[in-house]
C-alpha cells in the first residue's frame, strides 16, 4: 500500500512540474506591442507628459474642457484640466495624418486626387479631380488652411483608401503607447454614426513626436503662406496659414487649430521664448486665442519669462 501512494505521489510532481515548465516557457507579453510597422521605422516614443494632473497648478478658468501645457524639453506638465477626457478635437487630428504621410512616404511622391478628395467639403485648399501634387505640397494645404481635400488625397495616395489609411493612425497611437484616441477620418471632419476622439495628453504627445522628428513638418506649420506654382499637373494655390497666434503672440511657431460643431474650438500651440519651449493643447473651448495667451502667460511667467503682447491682451 505504501509503495502504490508513493508512486503516485511521484506522478503527481511529474505532472506539476511539466505543467511549470510550460507556464515559465511563454514568453512576457509586452504592455505596448510594436503595432506599427512602416517602409522607414516603427513608430515610437521615449517622451511623455511626466505627470497628468500637476500639484499646485493655479485656476485658469479656462471654458475649454480639456487642456494641457507641458515643458516641451523635460515633459513636466505645467497645467492641466481633465487632460485624459475623450473628445473630438476636429482638425487638429490631421496633426497625426501628417505623422503618418512622414512615416510611410517622401515628400516628393505624386498622389492623384479622387472624386471623394475633390468633393470632401468644408475648409479646402481648392483641389481639383485628377490633378496630381506632391506630398510637400498635399501637406502645406492640409496644414495651413486645414484642406480636408488635402488629408483625403494624402490618405489615398498612400494606402490607396482612406479607411487603411486611418487604420495606420490608429496603429500609430498604439504603438507610442496612446490608447485613449481612436480616429476614423483623416481631416478630423465630424464623421455621422462614427465616433472620433483623442485625449489632450494623447495629442500633446503627438505633437511633440513629429515636432521632434521631422524638419519638414515644422517647417510647414511655422509657414505663414505659401504660394504653389500651377504646372502641367495642377493648377496655382495661394494658402495662408490659419494658425492662431502665429504672427501674433512672440514666439510662437506654429501648430494647428481646429472646429467643428461636435469638437468646438481647437488649438494646439508650440512656442518658444529665452531658453523655455512650450507645447500647449486646448480642445472644446469657447476662446482658444485668448485661453492660448493665458496659458502661455502662465507657463513662461514660471520661468520668470514676461511675454510682451501689447494688443492681445483679453
Amino acid at each position: 500500500m505504501g509503495r502504490v501512494i508513493s508512486v503516485f505521489l511521484i506522478a503527481i510532481v511529474v505532472v506539476l512540474g511539466v505543467v511549470f515548465l510550460k507556464r515559465d516557457a511563454v514568453p512576457p507579453q509586452s504592455p505596448v506591442p510594436d503595432v506599427y510597422g512602416t517602409s522607414k521605422s516603427s513608430i515610437s516614443n521615449d517622451w511623455f507628459p511626466k505627470s497628468k494632473n500637476p500639484k499646485n497648478a493655479e485656476s485658469l478658468n479656462l471654458s475649454a474642457k480639456s487642456a494641457i501645457l507641458v515643458d516641451y524639453d523635460t515633459g513636466n506638465v505645467i497645467y492641466a484640466k481633465n487632460p485624459q477626457e475623450k473628445l473630438p478635437a476636429a482638425s487638429t487630428i490631421k496633426i497625426m495624418t501628417a505623422v503618418v504621410a512622414l512615416e510611410n512616404s517622401n515628400l516628393s511622391d505624386k498622389f492623384t486626387v479622387s472624386t471623394k478628395a475633390a468633393t470632401i467639403g468644408e475648409n479646402a485648399m481648392g483641389l481639383t479631380q485628377g490633378e496630381t501634387l506632391t506630398l510637400e505640397e498635399l501637406l502645406y494645404g492640409a496644414m495651413l488652411v486645414s484642406g480636408n481635400d488635402a488629408a483625403v488625397a494624402i490618405s489615398e495616395g498612400i494606402s490607396q483608401s482612406e479607411d487603411a489609411f486611418v487604420q495606420k493612425m490608429n496603429q500609430a497611437a498604439g504603438g507610442m503607447g496612446l490608447f485613449d484616441t481612436k480616429f476614423v477620418n483623416a481631416s478630423g471632419l465630424d464623421d455621422d454614426g462614427k465616433v472620433q476622439y483623442t485625449t489632450a495628453f494623447d495629442l500633446v504627445t503627438i505633437a511633440r513626436f513629429v515636432w521632434e522628428k521631422h524638419p519638414a513638418f515644422r517647417k510647414i506649420v511655422s509657414t505663414y503662406d505659401r504660394t504653389i506654382d500651377a504646372n502641367q499637373n495642377h493648377k496655382a494655390f495661394e494658402l495662408y496659414n490659419d494658425t492662431n497666434l502665429l504672427t501674433t503672440y512672440p514666439g510662437v511657431k506654429g501648430i494647428k487649430p481646429g472646429f467643428t460643431w461636435d469638437a468646438g474650438w481647437c488649438l494646439v500651440t508650440y512656442a518658444e521664448n529665452g531658453n523655455k519651449k512650450l507645447l500647449a493643447v486646448i480642445l472644446g473651448s469657447e476662446d482658444r486665442r485668448g485661453e492660448m495667451i493665458t496659458l502661455l502667460d502662465y507657463g513662461f511667467a514660471k520661468f520668470g519669462i514676461k511675454i510682451d503682447h501689447p494688443g492681445l491682451d483679453l
